[in-house]
């Protein structure tokens, strides 16, 4: 399998999986909200993988673990009590879905344009009585870096908190520092599936999401996975050490594939952008069959939580672009452990296939 869909996941890093197996051991089994040797000893592992996972984010705040970037977003937007709501009408779907799920309950949700390029106009005015503006830092679908510093600028304006889903760009470019919250996930940057965190900036307060134990600080309930949050400690301090290695591999890639695909067209902006995605349309090109007719290649026609679902995708279309042009349009993901022969292979049954299309066509 040539996996070129790093941007529904990435693969577990082996120095991930051998953090990890020590707390799936029998003897590494305690949990860590025990107060017994073992408890503590688990307990230690999950304080060390907060201090790697906070290593890549604003100094002065807190991480707390959650089960993913999905609870993070939802706690953050849930958490925020009175007012409204912003975000660019291109966010993920657990950020956009949990905003309309709070105008259902009387908050007022502004949805921001976005150019063709899917960016936000930086001049945007936030209206007095806004509490939240939200915005992620790289487009899951698009690969485009939002201008985060300008648009939490305005929030502050307006005397609202901002949120930035980060993501995308956790480990791979840098998070500004005038977020007040930022979610994550492991599962982006090699680590496993089903933890995540939020950052809270020093004096920040939201509602909890959950109630129960309160094992995060009182404001998360949920015994945590010494497994998952080792694993997710160490993905992070991996990412901090290769931070330049990795950007430098993956810039290569994508020339690469933009000087082997020049008859296609790349959605969003060409330059303000994280360059392991590559988000393509051709027209005449059915995306659907020739994710179909590779088998033996990963790659995606937007967002895999919309995988299947038939609707056209809210990022495209927020681009300006036509339903036709949305099927026309594919995306390619690549990272770390992509090999220039993986991508090369991967990117000429892609052309073939398309190529087939069109010439049945003709």
């Amino acid at each position: 399998m040539i996996y070129l869909d790093y941007q529904a996941t990435t693969p577990l890093a082996p120095e991930v999986r051998d953090a990890m197996l020590r707390w799936l051991s029998l003897d590494g089994s305690a949990n860590p909200h025990s107060s017994h040797v073992a408890g503590r000893a688990a307990k230690a592992a999950v304080e060390l993988a907060r201090e790697q996972v906070a290593a890549l984010l604003p100094a002065g705040g807190q991480v707390y673990f959650t089960s993913g970037a999905t609870e993070a977003a939802n706690w953050a937007i849930q958490g925020i009590g009175a007012g409204g709501i912003v975000l660019p009408n291109t966010e993920h779907a657990c950020v956009r879905d949990t905003a309309l799920a709070m105008q259902a309950r009387g908050h007022d949700v502004t949805l921001l344009p976005v150019g063709a390029d899917g960016l936000v106009d930086t001049d945007v005015q936030i209206l007095p009585g806004t509490a939240l503006v939200v915005a992620m830092l790289v487009n899951n679908e698009i690969g485009v870096i939002q201008p985060i510093e300008a648009l939490a600028a305005r929030a502050h304006e307006a005397g609202a908190m901002f949120l930035c889903d980060a993501v995308q760009g956790y480990g791979r470019v840098e998070i500004p520092s005038s977020c007040d919250m930022i979610a994550i996930s492991a599962h982006k940057i090699h680590g496993p599936k089903g933890i995540g965190a939020l950052w809270m900036r020093d004096g920040v307060s939201i509602a909890p999401l959950m109630h129960g134990g309160g094992q995060e600080g009182a404001v998360r309930s949920g015994t945590l996975s010494p497994a998952l949050c080792a694993g997710f400690g160490t993905a992070a301090a991996l990412a901090a050490t290769r931070f330049d290695q990795d950007r430098a591999h993956v810039q290569a890639l994508w020339q690469l594939a933009t000087a082997k695909l020049g008859d296609w067209t790349i959605n969003g902006s060409a330059e303000a952008r994280y360059y392991g995605n590559l988000n393509i349309r051709r027209a005449g090109v059915d995306v659907v069959r020739v994710i179909s007719d590779l088998r033996d290649v990963a790659i995606s026609a937007g967002s895999a939580c919309a995988s299947g679902s038939g609707r056209a995708s809210h990022v495209l279309s927020a681009l300006g672009l036509s339903r036709a042009e949305a099927q026309s349009s594919l995306r390619i993901g690549f990272g770390r452990y992509t090999t220039e022969a993986e991508l090369n292979e991967g990117l000429d049954r892609i052309i073939e296939a398309a190529h087939r299309q069109l010439d049945m066509a003709a």
